[in-house]
């Protein structure tokens, strides 16, 4: 499968200083309003899908008198950056999140607004979304974030030229990977490119082992506080197999100094010097905007391989269910804050998802699919995401964000072999929990 499109390029460390300046207006003080009724601030993850939330912020802005600001941060800094400024003067109005564990502090701490009196005056806010998605974001009853962006499932991406030229298919199974990885190690290529420089590209394949080997229900387990589900079998079971494919050559031995968030891991499978990536759908748009030759030409796409005698299902998914715009008690703008939500169910902004390779989970969704950059590329998520037994939401971010650092030096540990099976479980047990 190919996937065809064109995307701006993801956004990378090197602004700094964009970053401070963008963000000393955040707090909508009055001070600084514009010549109208104010400023909402609305703070997003700085990457490739920026160029659709500006074209959302200037059509809101065309009509409103509060007029919004778009605040971006880097990718690879923005939870950090988000947990410094969320309590302070410069907080935004509204901001970006994975919904669950993300944002449970924030609730506990109080700084958030529950969306209930905007869905009551406002339906469609909830209505116009899959539930399965919007009650991601739902804690203790109540409704603290509106979906947003699309859904991100985390997919095998390749380089189809490379895996001909070894005579290798996508695997379905993981024995096929297995041997994927023999074949293009032959041919003098990495198997697999891997930014584990950024650790949570490396946190994929734990997120998948386990599914495949032990279901979605021991993670559940794990998550809900049940300690002794890291050291089932089961479990032991998934980080032997992590340690097989490591063990095999599977990522090489630099990984640990490649990161996606600089394109690094991109740029090795689009050059023809890996084979495979695994990867958040988000890396349609990063691969279009980065090669596009190679885009139209050589990149296709799979799910993740079935494990025989394993408790997960193939059609499983892991990854981002979707994003969310969440909004902080302290907004000036309430009810400006409610129209702008209310453009996250709009066709102008499902069109303007799909035309970057994005999937909203908005119930008008499947009628725009055949208007998208590459239908063909929507539609397989589509149908990815509909039919999903389970749709686990990435592990740092169904914890809470103390929980963050912890998982990704675990992940990472073992990995490099810095730990064995009985050091990851044992730091996975001490996880904090919401």
């Amino acid at each position: 499968m190919k996937i065809r499109a064109r995307y701006p390029r993801l956004l990378a460390g090197g602004v700094t200083l964009a970053l401070a300046l963008s963000l000393s207006g955040c707090g909508g003080d009055d001070d600084s309003a514009s010549s109208g009724g104010g400023e909402i601030h609305v703070l997003v993850y700085g990457d490739a899908t920026n160029k659709v939330e500006k074209k959302i912020v200037e059509t809101f802005n065309k009509t409103s008198d509060v007029k919004v600001v778009l605040d971006t941060i880097p990718g690879a800094d923005y939870q950090q950056k988000l947990q410094t400024i969320i309590n302070t003067p410069q907080a935004p109005d509204v901001f970006f999140n994975w919904g669950g564990g993300s944002i449970q502090p924030y609730v506990k701490a109080d700084l958030l607004m529950p969306l209930d009196d905007f869905i009551e005056k406002d339906p469609g806010l909830k209505d116009n979304f899959l539930p399965s998605v919007f009650n991601t974001a739902v804690i203790d009853g109540k409704s603290y974030g509106v979906p947003m962006r699309g859904t991100q499932p985390v997919l095998l991406f390749n380089n189809e030229k490379v895996l001909e030229e070894a005579g290798v298919t996508p695997p379905k199974t993981w024995d096929e990977l297995l041997g994927a990885v023999k074949s293009l190690k032959s041919e003098g290529v990495t198997p697999i490119a891997l930014g584990g420089g950024d650790k949570w590209p490396t946190l994929m394949w734990f997120e998948y082992l386990y599914d495949r080997v032990a279901g979605p229900e021991l993670f559940q387990k794990a998550l809900e506080g049940d300690k002794a589900a890291w050291e089932s079998a089961d479990s032991k079971k998934a980080l032997g197999m992590i340690k097989e494919l490591v063990d095999a050559g599977a990522f090489g031995t630099n990984f640990d100094s490649v990161k996606f968030t600089d394109g690094g891991s991109p740029a090795l499978l689009a050059s023809g010097k890996a084979g495979f990536e695994l990867m958040g759908s988000w890396a349609y748009a990063t691969q279009q905007d980065a090669d596009k030759e190679f885009a139209e030409n050589d990149l296709g796409y799979t799910d993740f391989p079935a494990v025989e005698g394993g408790k997960g299902d193939r059609a499983n998914l892991v990854g981002n269910t979707n994003n969310f715009y969440s909004v902080l008690k302290k907004t000036k703008h309430p009810e400006a804050v409610a129209e702008f939500l209310g453009l996250m169910y709009s066709d102008q902004f499902v069109e303007e998802q799909l035309a970057i390779g994005n999937l909203p989970t908005t119930k008008n969704t499947e009628k725009f699919l055949d208007k998208a950059a590459n239908p063909e590329y929507s539609t397989y998520q589509f149908d990815l995401v509909k039919k999903a037994p389970s749709f686990q939401l990435s592990w740092d971010q169904a914890y809470p964000p103390a929980a963050i650092t912890p998982i990704h030096t675990a992940v990472q540990q073992f990995f490099n072999g810095q730990i064995d099976e009985g050091g990851f479980i044992e730091a996975m047990q001490a996880l904090p929990t919401a």
